[in-house]
């Protein structure tokens, strides 16, 4: 009896663990399906111009350079607005902040569709940047309002499955629109696909404003009990060193991890979004030229995305571990992509090999940003996480036009994909090097910055 009064839980804190696992079930079923419904839109009217300009390109006098540019110029309208919005949030609440970025980036989607020039599109799409910044690292920082940190990986980790989700269906649905509704009404069909991916912004802002709140406290479908619970969870996860809860600008400027942090995100994004962008005219490169299959091929590798993001990102959280993680997830990444220089004029086997790459992919950003939000402390959560992610969205406004300059002048996308996987092996190195944990960084370079060793 003694002994197996030792070796059992005890029923309180079973009966604890089961309510907490309860509560926070209840929280992620309230808020995480809006989100990521939300973060579909944002990544479609960011992404699509990838598709838009298969067809575009019969209708417009346009190169690839412009197309180039104007992909890479929303991430500069991006950068400059980041974290000025994420300090607005943490100032008057995520509802009301969400309900100005979506409508705002919602309408300048919709109204893409009737660029007519190179500068109209380039403001366009630097508008466009300019709007949604702040969404991608106000949720982040929105998260940690709500998770602890052994919570906030998988609830990352779903809320970005977003993209290789709606990756699987944008293929297909790009396809389908570019191809049977070009010409009804008198519009392109491109100009369809700007004007209903886009509207669907404005009516999630306001769903967001109506349904979601700021804080546990503000929530009136937690019973008191459970936002007590909450409550415990939240400042159980805080670290105990008061200074951490005012860490002043200077002081995030000044970190060195914080800029390495941003260098590795720069890597990281620079690198997805070549692919990103460059994939619908990479799979026309292997003999595919009608815009349907072109979409419906690109939505398999991003299939074994999404079941790669949920499952490392479970590893992750069970385990704790970030570091090594995401190493992993960027070698896989590197890996897969260097195989398709390999698999040219085999369409199946450069496929399988794209699906594995897309793997580490599709889990490296969720995986990374749960280590940045570990590291920040409370008071230098808003500023630091929007600095590394205003800073590595400059990634894609260079990579992509790097990448298309090196395919213009070889006329082979073999030596820019070399470019990428060198981008992917690059970021898992200086990351390894530059954090050893991310209790590590939290406490020697903001709680004992007075203090070296």
């Amino acid at each position: 009896m003694k002994s197996s009064a030792i070796t059992s839980v005890p029923p309180s804190q079973s009966s604890l663990a089961k309510a907490t696992d309860a509560v926070f079930l209840k929280i992620s079923w309230r808020i995480l399906p809006i989100l990521v419904v939300s973060y579909m839109i944002a990544y479609l009217d960011r992404v699509n111009i990838g598709y838009a300009q298969l067809q575009m390109k019969q209708t417009l006098p346009w190169n690839n350079a412009v197309y180039g540019l104007g992909a890479g110029i929303f991430f500069l309208g991006y950068f400059l607005f980041e974290v000025p919005s994420n300090l607005l949030l943490a100032r008057i609440g995520a509802r009301k902040t969400l309900l100005r970025i979506m409508v705002c980036w919602g309408i300048v989607a919709s109204a893409t569709m009737f660029v007519a020039t190179p500068t109209e599109f380039y403001v366009a799409r630097f508008l466009l940047g300019v709007f949604e910044a702040g969404f991608f690292p106000g949720i982040i920082l929105y998260f940690t309002w709500w998770y602890p940190s052994v919570r906030r990986g998988q609830a990352i980790a779903i809320f970005m499955s977003a993209t290789t989700i709606v990756s699987v269906i944008a293929g297909p649905l790009n396809g389908a629109i570019l191809k049977y509704l070009h010409g009804v009404n008198g519009a392109f069909g491109w100009q369809w696909l700007f004007l209903l991916q886009g509207l669907p912004a404005v009516v999630l802002g306001i769903l967001i404003f109506l349904f979601l709140e700021d804080k546990p406290a503000d929530a009136k479908w937690l019973l008191p009990a459970e936002k007590d619970l909450v409550y415990y969870s939240l400042e159980h996860d805080k670290n105990d060193a008061q200074s951490e809860i005012h860490v002043k600008l200077g002081e995030i400027l000044r970190n060195p991890k914080v800029w390495l942090l941003s260098l590795v995100y720069f890597l990281l994004l620079g690198a997805t979004y070549t692919i990103v962008f460059w994939a619908p005219t990479l799979i026309q490169s292997w003999g595919v030229k009608d815009v349907l299959v072109v979409g419906t091929l690109a939505a398999f590798p991003n299939g074994c995305g999404v079941i790669g993001m949920i499952l490392i990102g479970r590893s992750s959280d069970r385990l704790h571990e970030r570091r090594w993680h995401f190493a992993a997830c960027v070698a896989v990444a590197a890996l897969g992509l260097w195989s398709t220089t390999l698999l040219q004029d085999n369409l199946v086997g450069v496929l399988m090999a794209l699906s594995f790459a897309v793997i580490g992919i599709a889990a490296a950003t969720p995986v990374f940003f749960t280590l940045v939000s570990e590291c920040l402390p409370a008071g230098a959560a808003a500023v630091g996480i929007a600095l590394i992610s205003s800073l590595g969205n400059l990634g894609p406004a260079v990579s992509p036009t790097i990448n298309g300059l090196i395919t213009q002048h070889t006329g082979s996308m073999v030596y820019s994909m070399y470019v990428v996987v060198g981008q992917y092996l690059l970021a898992g190195i200086i990351l390894l090097v530059s954090v050893r944990s991310a209790k590590g960084v939290r406490h020697e370079s903001f709680a004992r910055s007075d203090h070296p060793r």
